[in-house]
């Protein structure tokens, strides 16, 4: 089974952790045609991802249509220690939501 979030979280320096993030998403513009039916392809993308740390937000991003497919982010974060949660909410414009979290190693 494929997941639609990947994280990976790892302690770089002292309390300093670095988050990777990659989300499986067709991110569509709604300006695209289908080459068959020539018909424009509808919107769909990822407009609100959410990042916390134990339960406290640590970033908030507010996305459009202008991302690639399946988009990448990347940050890092002070005042973590292994063992810690690190959950990543991604909303789309059609109410999708995508969840899921990882441990700090």
């Amino acid at each position: 089974m494929v997941r639609e979030i990947q994280i990976r979280a790892r302690m770089i320096s002292g309390d300093v952790a670095e988050i990777k993030v990659l989300i499986t998403h067709v991110m569509e513009t709604g300006t695209r045609k289908d080459p068959q039916s020539k018909k424009t392809i509808p919107a769909h993308y990822i407009t609100e991802v959410i990042a916390t740390l134990n339960s406290k937000t640590v970033i908030t991003a507010q996305w459009g249509p202008g991302l690639a497919k399946n988009p990448f982010l990347g940050f890092k974060v002070k005042g973590a220690k292994p063992g810690d949660y690190v959950a990543i909410k991604a909303i789309d414009n059609l109410g999708g939501k995508l969840e899921h979290d990882t441990m700090v190693i």
